[in-house]
């Protein structure tokens, strides 16, 4: 989970069932080391007792223009004074016509008004709502006046229906403001990234391929967003989940992972090669099933193309960063892996202590030496290596 202490956020509930689900994103913040400050209108009030967030958040809510709590009368100016960024989730679609067009009759709405932080909305409502010609004006116009619409998701709705105007579930929340709020070494900056495995046919069933999870790669990918980079991850074939903020390209062979690469890596300020990618595919592979009855196959190999060192030969190159998943002699391969591919960095580790797992290290190769990071979640790592390229990268 990314660290949030120091951070201030001001959590405004409008009336919509999906407010219990703020309850959850309000404890997501706190376990982060947020300050959170709860303020919910009346109608959210009916959804969900203020109680739950001032337990939540450890904070008084608010929820009254004129509470005396505050000693001038202004909740409306001080509430949100402090604040790094206000997120209102839910969003109705009442709230997000308010916002539109400049009304302020309850305190959540004129703090809004009144604010001078950036302002996230996080619309929940009926899929006919949604839909609505008025409340899609609505939202364009909240984008062209610089607020920040999360969603919405599609799915199930408490009315039973199914469509667009579900809430985002906290979690994905909590990632898009996290990303808001964290450093941004990569800002302006785009990386083009590799993860996952590669897979070669054989025949229409089988294929050769590896262990490889795509756990690190996807963490990268994560981890180059939260430093405000412009990611586009070629993916192998993996089920995980594309980090929020991540434009996602799904590949299955290396032949196809390379030409995906090189229509992209003309845009990129920085490559990072973490997919495992066969070295050989299968030249003579089969369009139907290989039948047992037919006697051992005869497999034969050509050579893959080489995605990083074509990458890193190419004129006016991004940054490149390779990595290199050795069972022996870490060390030695990984320096001449570097060297033959003629690129700044390498991040290499044993294969057996990544693959599929949750956890990870890897030593980076560079010019000056090399640089350890030690083992912790492939996020954290992730978030190492991240660190380490945004301190490298000269000006493009």
């Amino acid at each position: 989970m990314t660290d949030l202490t120091g951070k201030k956020i001001l959590l405004g509930l409008t009336g919509g069932v999906a407010a219990y689900k703020s309850a959850e994103l309000c404890r997501l913040f706190v376990k982060a080391g947020a300050d959170v400050q709860v303020v919910m209108t009346e109608s959210a009030t009916r959804f969900i007792a203020p109680m739950t967030l001032q337990a939540l958040s450890g904070k008084p809510v608010f929820h009254d223009m004129w509470d005396a709590r505050i000693a001038n009368h202004m909740a409306h100016i001080e509430l949100s004074r402090d604040r790094d960024l206000i997120l209102v989730a839910p969003a109705t679609a009442d709230f997000m016509a308010k916002l539109a067009h400049g009304l302020a009759d309850d305190l959540l709405s004129t703090l809004c008004l009144a604010r001078e932080v950036p302002l996230y909305v996080a619309p929940a409502m009926n899929r006919q709502m949604w839909e609505n010609p008025a409340t899609q004006r609505n939202a364009a116009q909240l984008s062209a006046d610089g607020i920040h619409i999360l969603g919405p998701d599609e799915g199930e709705q408490a009315c039973g229906e199914t469509g667009m105007g579900r809430m985002l579930e906290p979690e994905a929340l909590f990632d898009h403001i996290a990303i808001a709020l964290g450093d941004k070494p990569l800002a302006g900056k785009r990386v083009l990234l590799t993860a996952g495995p590669t897979f070669e046919p054989i025949d229409t069933v089988r294929g050769i391929t590896n262990l490889s999870s795509g756990k690190m790669g996807f963490a990268v990918a994560q981890a180059a967003v939260e430093a405000g980079a412009q990611v586009t991850l070629i993916a192998g074939p993996t089920a995980l989940a594309t980090p929020t903020g991540v434009r996602r390209e799904n590949v299955m062979t290396a032949r196809e992972m390379h030409r995906a690469v090189m229509a992209h890596v003309a845009e990129a300020d920085v490559f990072i090669g973490v997919a495992a990618v066969a070295d050989y595919y299968v030249a003579n592979a089969s369009d139907r099933k290989l039948k047992k009855s037919n006697g051992k196959p005869r497999i034969e190999l050509e050579e893959n193309p080489d995605i990083l060192a074509e990458v890193a030969a190419l004129p006016n190159a991004p940054y490149c960063v390779g990595f290199a998943a050795e069972t022996e002699n870490l060390h030695e391969y990984a320096q001449a892996k570097r060297a033959s591919k003629k690129i700044p960095l390498l991040a290499a580790n044993l294969a057996h202590n990544a693959f599929g797992r949750d956890e990870n290290e890897l030593i980076l190769f560079h010019d000056e030496g090399e640089t350890r990071l030690p083992r912790a979640s492939k996020l954290e790592v992730a978030r190492g290596l991240i660190r380490e390229i945004a301190a490298r990268l000269p000006n493009r």
